[in-house]
Formats: C-alpha cells, sequence, structure tokens
C-alpha cells in the first residue's frame, strides 16, 4: 500500500535533512520520495533494479564512527557475511559507515548485495542458499520464519529496544528481526516564517491545535490543505490522518488492538477519530476545497499549498518526505525558516514503520553483527550516519541532523509506536480502508462505512 510503511526510497526522515534533497543541501539516498503519480508505502511496488554486488574491496572506508570495545563473538579475519538489502547510493554509504567499526576490529569481509525484487530473496530462499543476512520487511519475518535463526540466540541485546519495537518482530514467540531503521508518520508540516507573520505558535497539546485551527479559520485563514488523490491508493493520507487521531484520543494500546483484532474497526473510539477528521477534511473552511477538495486534490499538490506564495494553507499532515518534496518544488526556500514540522500535538503513541534485518545464518561473523548492531554502540553508530532513524536507545542524543534529532527524541520519548492499520492488516484491508475514508469525505453513511470494514478486518485476521 502507497502510504509511508507509503513510504520510500530517498523518503522520509533523511529526506527531511537540513534542506532534503533540494535547496541548500544534498540529503541520503536512503530517502528518495516517491514519483508525483505514486504514494509512499512499505507496500509500494518495487521499481525493477537489477541486484549489483559490491565488492568487499570496492566498499568505501568512511570517518570511523564512535570508538569503542567491539565482540567478534569468535569471528576470524576474513570471514564473510552475505548480505542483501534494498539500499543503494548514499543510502549503502552510510549503512557502510555504520559497519565499518565492525569490518575494523573483527576483519569481517562483507559481501553486500543491492536489489528491490524480493523475488531474488524467495528465490534464494526456497533453494537453500539464502544470504547470511537480510534487511527487508516485517512481512518476510512471517514468511521466512522456519529459516529464521532469533535474535537473541545471535547475541542480540533486548535492552536497547522498547518492548513495542520488538513486538512485531517477534513470531510464534520467537524474535526474529532486528529493528533497524525506524520513520515516524506522525508530523505536521508548516512555514515558521507564515506562523511569525500572522502570530501564531506551534501548538503543544491537542486542544492546542484545535484552538489554532479554529483561530486561523477565523482569520480568514485555511488551517489544513488535504489531499486523498493517489492513484489506486487515492485515500491513504486520510487513513494516516485518522490513525494519528486515534493515538491522541484513545492511545496505541487501541490501534494495537484494531491491529491483532481485539478491537473492532467499528468501535466508538474509530468514530470518533473518523467524525474529527471529517468536521476538517469535508468543511472548505478548514480545508483547501472542501470535500471535493480533499477527494480531487493530488497528494503530492497538498504538500506544496502551505508553502506557495501567498501561501493556501497553513498546514499539511504528512510524511518525513515531505521535506523533500518541498525542497525540489521550492528550492529557495530554507528548512527550519521558511519550512519545518512539529510532531501531532498531544500524540500517546507514534505512527510509523520500522526495517528488520533478519537472519538465514548462525556464523560467528553473524552473531558478531547482530550483537554489534544490537549494541548501544551500534545505535549510536547509526544515528550519527544519518541514516534515517534508529529504534535502539543508544541512537538518542547522536543524531547529527537538527530534523532528525527531533524525531530521535520523539521516538525516545513515546509511549509507544504502531504500524500502519492498512499495511499490517493483511486480506486487502488497506484498500477497503482507502475506499471507506473516501465514501466518508464524499458524504457516505459513516456506521455503513465501519461496519463493512470492521467485517474485512475480521476476514483479514481470520477472525
Amino acid at each position: 500500500m502507497f502510504k509511508l510503511s507509503k513510504i520510500v526510497s530517498l523518503i522520509m526522515l533523511a529526506s527531511m535533512l537540513l534542506a532534503a534533497c533540494g535547496g541548500a543541501t544534498q540529503t541520503p539516498a536512503a530517502t528518495q520520495p516517491p514519483p508525483a503519480t505514486e504514494a509512499p508505502a512499505t507496500e509500494m511496488p518495487a521499481t525493477e533494479m537489477p541486484a549489483t554486488e559490491m565488492p568487499a574491496t570496492e566498499m568505501p572506508a568512511t570517518e570511523a564512527p564512535a570508538a569503542g570495545a567491539i565482540d567478534c563473538k569468535g569471528a576470524q579475519q576474513g570471514d564473510e557475511i552475505s548480505m542483501l538489502y534494498q539500499w543503494s547510493g548514499v543510502e549503502e554509504e552510510a549503512l557502510n559507515q555504520v559497519l565499518q567499526p565492525l569490518v575494523d576490529a573483527c576483519g569481517i569481509v562483507l559481501k553486500p548485495e543491492s536489489t528491490r525484487d524480493q523475488a531474488l530473496l524467495d528465490t534464494r530462499v526456497q533453494a537453500g542458499t539464502p544470504p547470511d543476512v537480510a534487511f527487508w520487511q516485517v512481512a518476510q519475518l512471517v514468511q521466512y520464519k522456519d529459516q529464521l535463526k532469533p535474535m537473541d540466540t545471535l547475541g542480540a541485546d533486548a535492552a536497547s529496544y522498547n518492548d513495542f519495537f520488538v513486538a512485531p518482530m517477534t513470531v510464534d514467540g520467537k524474535w526474529l528481526g532486528l529493528p533497524i531503521k525506524a520513520d515516524v508518520k506522525s508530523i505536521i508540516w508548516y512555514s515558521p516564517a507564515n506562523f511569525e507573520a500572522l502570530g501564531y505558535t506551534v501548538p503543544t497539546t491537542w486542544e492546542e491545535l484545535d484552538a489554532l485551527v479554529e483561530k486561523m479559520a477565523a482569520d480568514g485563514q485555511v488551517p489544513w490543505s488535504m489531499g486523498f488523490e493517489s492513484g489506486d491508493a487515492t485515500g491513504w493520507t486520510g487513513t494516516d490522518f485518522v490513525q494519528d487521531i486515534m493515538l491522541v484520543q484513545q492511545g496505541p494500546e487501541f490501534v494495537n488492538g484494531i491491529l491483532d483484532g481485539s478491537v473492532s474497526y467499528d468501535d466508538p473510539g474509530v468514530k470518533q477519530a473518523y467524525e474529527t477528521y471529517g468536521k476538517w477534511a469535508m468543511d472548505e473552511k478548514y480545508t483547501v476545497g472542501g470535500a471535493q477538495g480533499t477527494l480531487s486534490t493530488a497528494f503530492l499538490e497538498a504538500i506544496y499549498k502551505p508553502f506557495a506564495d501567498p501561501p493556501e494553507a497553513m498546514m499539511v499532515k504528512q510524511s518525513g518526505f515531505a521535506g523533500g518534496e518541498i525542497a525540489k518544488k521550492f528550492p529557495d526556500l530554507k528548512q527550519g525558516t521558511d519550512y519545518d514540522f512539529f510532531v501531532v500535538p498531544g500524540i500517546q503513541g507514534l505512527q510509523g514503520a520500522v526495517e528488520p534485518m533478519m537472519a538465514f545464518n548462525d556464523t560467528p561473523a553473524v552473531q558478531a553483527l547482530v550483537t554489534y548492531l544490537s549494541s548501544a554502540q551500534g545505535g549510536a553508530n547509526w544515528a550519527a550516519a544519518t541514516f534515517g532513524l534508529s529504534p535502539n536507545k543508544g541512537a538518542a542524543g547522536n543524531y547529527t541532523d537538527p530534523a532528525l534529532q527531533k524525531l530521535g527524541d520523539a521516538i525516545a520519548n513515546t509511549q509507544g509506536f504502531t504500524t500502519d492499520i492498512g499495511d499490517t492488516i493483511p486480506g486487502g484491508f488497506g484498500s477497503a480502508e482507502f475506499k471507506g475514508i473516501s465514501e466518508y469525505v464524499n458524504g457516505g453513511d459513516l456506521d455503513a462505512i465501519l461496519a463493512d470494514l470492521a467485517a474485512k478486518q475480521a476476514d483479514g485476521l481470520n477472525k
């Protein structure tokens, strides 16, 4: 599904780096935003990219991260680790920077291969010749559960992660994925310059946000820019926003209940979130063009509106990749002055995605890799490499980019982390959710829509 989990290749947090992928500063390729016709999503069909193998001798040595004793777990000089991942370019360079201390300390030879073709991974697993480790998606933890080695038996330090990061990586009671790279979607973009000129301040509670929206409307300003149009994924921006409202009003346990089926999608708490969102999404006093504007505006066009001259709206709720899109569209604007973001105020837990590393072999070299990446030093080095966000507690305070540090603080302080509902519930629930919110904004009966979605939720979860 095209969302965030809508989210990927020059996107996300790295795309917010200083001036993201345009403007004054070049950002990592890790966060390349998707084409304008597609929504960023973890379920976004991967663009065909041939597998490329980088010999270990060609892996560029980079600036040495934080020093510290590294446990080689008995790995010997020249021991190899074959790795498969989807990253390339600047992302791959950042990963090299993270892993360089391990290579230097243990003499391990990394044999990386980059591809976006999951069929390649499937073929190798089925043939009994998988890579030693793969950096892929949570869904593959279930798919390959019988072939994967548990992280705790490989030396992973569970104390480095909050339980809500480990839980999605656990299948049938086994911890099969190491939380590696995180993405936060619960953020709102705005123009600090416009806020200052109009006398607005960034809200710190949901009540303050609601009051700010009303003040903007009373001042004749349009508070929100909302756009659903995204081809087959039209509506995903709305379901993202509704989930964040659930996290404000009900909290992460409620959302996790929806994900596991213990909370039905037609629960009164779900309806309340939809109604809160609908008030803003359907009224031209609150959003550009009212309901029809929300339905017909392309999601990328919605991102641009608060930063146009003159601005067409004051705020847009969107994932981190929006920073790169703003920078490309308006190269003269500066991050932090002309555009910036704040975490959804009052939110009790964050919405986002976490990418895992999985291990098919348990050699000493693989054990050394897992032990290192799950250590405080591994987390600190990941943050220093500006390779997006790390769920590792050791990353806190070690980001070198102010935008990543702001989100790193949010991750460090959050009381919960929930994956995207539509991305997580199987059986086509995400597409049904998109259609449902589009029907609601277009005037459909909310009770009937939620009842239908609850039935699809139950089917998808086999409840």
